[in-house]
């Protein structure tokens, strides 16, 4: 096989945790051309990244319909060997059934998975495996059983880019989530830097959206060294960012993911989610923080939710703010 299609347009994290499809296909077919598929905005984060051919992009946000079935007949003109589709929903499965592959693969739960040349169970359980493990199911097939790391490939640029910030001892904070339950609350955050030494550099990442909230958590906090980077870096950009800092705090988000990407030193904070449904950190120094409060609640589903649907949050404002400091 010479031409290979990775299909995953879900989130960022989704997609930074399909990356070892791209290592291990890289390495037992060198020679062949893997392109990626994405949706638009998620595309930046294989600049230059050596092992991927082509990246594909959807643009959902206007005229969906219609980039689809352009977007299908491009795939088709390709003529691919091998289409692998990570993701399990309809629009990612009739890609996948019209792409006219010799072989597709993809997971069960997809909707057209009947019209696969091969279906790969999907299950997701406490104490299941890693989703990187599971993603790798996909290819075992025609690979082996061998494992692959997540990564990403920041280049010298993001890396020459980020050294204006490394000339001091500095630690990064990804403060937001998308969802409510997966946030670290604003007050516990600012409880936390409060007590982290002034001489310690700060630094907030996050996309523009999150700047706001950065912003109050840095005037909140009173801490002199710190600087909001928000909406300003690139996905790339911040994982080389990541890479280097004594520590790297985050929710359960796409955050974790970079650095995990690039091995950074990771503190993942568990509010109403749980790791031991595979999502968890994968850098050689990290650590999971959650509540050691017996909470039956949690987790209260496997993603999170817009509000706690019993008012009172305990899974987050029972965090200890030590388990956090004992990191840095």
């Amino acid at each position: 096989m010479n031409k290979f299609l990775v299909i995953q347009t879900a989130s960022i994290g989704d997609v930074i945790l399909a990356t070892p499809i791209i290592e291990k296909l890289h390495f037992f077919y060198p020679e062949a051309k893997i392109d990626f598929l994405v949706k638009k905005g998620n595309e930046s984060l294989f600049n230059s990244h050596p092992f991927l051919n082509k990246v594909l992009v959807w643009q959902k946000s206007t005229d969906k319909y219609k980039n689809f079935w352009i977007l299908i007949n491009h795939i088709r003109d390709k003529k691919y060997d091998c289409v692998i589709n990570v993701q399990r929903f309809v629009s990612s499965g009739l890609m996948t059934v019209y792409s006219g592959a010799k072989i597709t693969i993809g997971f069960n739960k997809n909707p057209f998975s009947l019209f696969f040349t091969k279906r790969v169970k999907h299950t997701i359980k406490k104490g299941n495996r890693h989703e990187t493990e599971r993603n790798l199911d996909l290819v075992r097939v025609i690979t082996d059983k061998s494992s692959f790391p997540v990564r990403l490939y920041p280049s010298q640029r993001d890396y020459a880019k980020m050294s204006q910030y490394k000339t001091i001892r500095y630690i990064t904070i990804s403060p937001a989530s998308l969802w409510f339950t997966k946030q670290y609350p604003i007050e516990k955050w600012v409880e936390f830097i409060s007590e982290v030494e002034t001489e310690m550099r700060i630094y907030f990442l996050g996309s523009k959206n999150d700047y706001k909230i950065c912003e109050g958590i840095i005037k909140n906090s009173k801490h002199i060294n710190s600087l909001n980077l928000a909406g300003k870096l690139s996905f790339l950009e911040s994982a080389a960012l990541m890479k280097d800092a004594i520590m790297n705090f985050m929710n359960d988000s796409a955050p974790l993911h970079f650095a995990s990407s690039v091995n950074a030193p990771t503190t993942a904070i568990f509010c109403s989610t749980v790791p031991s449904y595979g999502f968890g950190p994968l850098s050689e120094n990290s650590v999971v923080v959650e509540s050691k409060e017996k909470i039956d609640c949690k987790p209260c589903g496997l993603h999170g939710l817009n509000k706690c649907p019993k008012k009172h949050f305990k899974c987050a404002i029972t965090i200890n703010k030590n388990d956090l400091l004992k990191r840095i």
